[in-house]
């Protein structure tokens, strides 16, 4: 009897939900005449119930009925075409349309009750002009809200490949529960309730959904066969989203997450503004509030420059430089695309934020290009340059060591002359901790970049030259995050270099922000350290990635797993640990995140001797050997550079 039942409801569920495609197939004109015409025999309905709950029978004169349907009829009709309720869409209903039927029912209501208390009408009380309103609101707002589920439930799932996503909510505030009325209209989204930390609301029910406290959540997971959790918290601290989002790392649920609280506005949370965890979630540490003073001394009302203007740090340089007050920013570009997406971006920046006074020039040129450069510094006269124009892709810049050692060494020193000769006040050297110790060209050319300023720093001239060194920035180009997550979406493995490597990591803004406050701090001659936090370890990292996207690691302990990690071998030049100093001796600053180190380096003459050297070198053994007696401390491949050391001498 069962499986016969089971069979019957299958097939009215089948055949129903082929009516409603048919129906949802038709015109929009044909749609609505359908629904205009449901409306009518619910009023109708609306009118016999109401008199026989005014009667307290069911059986009673046909005709009075009749001619109250007729009146409430012909009243409802342009009422409700006035007030649009046939313009919406039925798998949209939701609050607002049901206010909407209740403005209309109550508008057809006030003439019924003027007709009916004011005239005798034969057969009909004088209390059908209440009850029929407030049951003909009934029907109507029950036949959109029964039809909606019906089509989302039946067709539009029916429709989509794969199941139905059943999710929790994290976080019973205003953007969890704005989060959930939009999850309403998402077919394949089924949300089974709430989780917060707030014991109060536990058991409690939010719109018919309901709360449960976080410390059971590994419980109602298991229970409710949940598979994602949507993080709804865009106002907690990066500290508290890194603890939480620890704690469903071995749940085996997919992780998303809304944007911080100043990246969504608020009142529009929707299921668009979800993404997937990023790596700052993990990071766990909380910005320190910047010191507007050290913001604003090398840029409200200056003329500013930032060389590689279109790249990851130097676009966000610009940003938070055209937010801060500049007078004019000079961006430096060599990428013609690059250029045009920043300074179109900045533009509409300006229009929004009404940054009426500042001016933009995009200039196009490279940093080799010294004619260029001091074309560049007469016409604008920048008082503060940030020199972010870089190649620092490690594999690539160590394929390509000629063009690495020209652009980051000698394109450094393009600039600094072109700064020293135009008397700019302030010079910043954006720098990386792979500078320290390299073992790679990239490393190498940015340590020789390094001792360019700061021997020009030495020269006491009216010039502020400064350094600032941190580690890798997150969500730049080449960032290891990206690739991970779409090694995870294509299946794995997920590649690693080496399972022991760790890193710095930062986030682009911070990174930026924190750079403009330590060039605000030079007296001269400083590398400024940025605070990096703890280094991260990569390994751990991908295990993360996998498992907050709901996955399993693939190793010898579970080899059911979904993802394997793999390693593929350390590449050419590239260190197991990142450092930040030479030394060991950092200073502390007037900012909490930023360190001061004074480093030695060459001897002017030889440092210009050396440089000499390099201008017209081209052959690639040779820029290595000159970029080893460059930076001592450079350990490229020692064996080759001795062999290579030994034919030249030969030669």
């Amino acid at each position: 009897m069962t499986q016969l039942w089971h069979i019957s409801f299958g097939m009215i569920r089948t055949r129903l939900a082929r009516g409603l495609a048919w129906a949802m197939g038709l015109e929009r004109s044909q749609k609505r005449a359908i629904v205009f015409t449901f409306d009518v025999a619910l009023c109708v309905i609306a009118s016999f119930a109401a008199f026989s709950l005014r009667v307290g029978a069911l059986s009673f004169p046909l005709v009075p009925p009749l001619i109250f349907a007729g009146l409430a009829t012909l009243w409802f009709m342009p009422v409700f075409i006035a007030t649009r309720v046939y313009s919406n869409i039925f798998r949209f209903a939701g609050a607002r349309t049901i206010g909407q039927l209740a403005v209309a029912t109550s508008v057809t209501a006030i003439p019924l009750i003027v007709i009916v208390m004011g005239f005798t009408l034969p057969g009909i009380p004088r209390t059908i002009a209440i009850l029929h309103p407030i049951l003909f609101f009934g029907l109507v707002a029950s036949s959109r809200i029964l039809l909606r589920s019906l089509v989302v439930d039946l067709v539009l799932t029916g429709a989509q490949d794969g199941g139905v996503s059943r999710v929790l909510i994290y976080g019973a505030g205003s953007a969890g529960q704005q989060l959930a009325l939009s999850l309403r209209h998402e077919p394949r989204v089924h949300a089974l309730g709430f989780i917060d930390d707030d014991i109060r609301l536990a058991r409690q029910r939010i719109d018919g959904l309901a709360v449960y406290h976080s410390q059971s959540l590994e419980e109602v997971i298991a229970a409710r066969d949940v598979d994602t959790i949507l993080l709804a918290l865009p106002g907690a601290s990066r500290t508290r989203r890194s603890q939480i989002v620890e704690d469903l790392r071995h749940l085996n649920v997919h992780v998303r997450t809304l944007p911080n609280i100043s990246e969504i506005a608020e009142g529009k949370v929707s299921i668009n503004d979800l993404r997937e965890v990023q790596i700052e979630d993990l990071l766990g540490r909380d910005p320190v509030v910047p010191n507007e003073l050290l913001l604003a001394r090398t840029i409200v009302g200056k003329s500013v420059m930032v060389t590689g203007a279109g790249g990851s740090i130097g676009s966000e340089l610009c940003r938070q430089i055209a937010a801060n007050g500049a007078a004019r920013l000079i961006l430096f570009e060599m990428c013609e695309f690059s250029l045009y997406q920043i300074e179109r971006e900045l533009e509409i920046a300006r229009d929004a934020q009404k940054l009426d006074t500042l001016e933009i020039i995009p200039v196009l040129g490279t940093v080799l290009d010294a004619d260029r450069l001091a074309w560049v510094f007469a016409k604008w006269s920048p008082q503060t340059v940030f020199h972010a124009a870089a190649y620092k892709h490690v594999p690539l810049v160590e394929l390509n060591p000629v063009e690495g050692m020209r652009n980051n060494v000698l394109g450094t020193l393009e600039v600094v002359r072109a700064a020293e000769v135009a008397g700019t006040a302030h010079f910043t050297l954006v720098s990386t901790d792979k500078a320290v110790r390299p073992t790679n060209v990239m490393g190498a050319t940015k340590r020789g970049a390094e001792q360019i300023v700061q021997a020009a720093a030495q020269r006491q001239n009216a010039t502020r030259f400064s350094i600032v060194r941190f580690g890798n920035v997150l969500g730049s180009s080449g960032s290891v995050v990206p690739l991970f997550r779409q090694q995870i979406e294509a299946g794995g493995p997920v590649t690693l270099t080496h399972c022991d490597v760790t890193r710095f990591f930062m986030t682009i803004p911070e990174a930026a922000q924190l750079l403009i406050q330590a060039g605000g701090m030079a007296k001269g001659g400083e590398i400024f350290v940025l605070d990096m936090g703890q280094p991260v370890r990569i390994a751990d990292l991908a295990q993360a990635m996998i498992e907050l996207s709901g996955l399993t690691v693939r190793d010898t302990a579970n080899p059911d797993g979904d993802i394997a990690i793999s390693e593929v071998g350390l590449r050419p030049g590239e260190k197991l640990y990142e450092e930040l100093l030479i030394g060991s001796n950092p200073q502390s600053t007037m900012h909490k995140r930023i360190m001061k180190a004074h480093e030695t380096c060459l001897p002017e003459m030889r440092l210009n001797a050396l440089i000499a050297a390099l201008r017209g070198e081209r052959d690639r053994s040779q820029v290595l050997l000159r970029l080893h007696e460059l930076v001592p401390e450079f350990q490229h491949d020692r064996d080759n550079l001795r062999g290579d050391r030994r034919k030249a001498q030969r030669a």
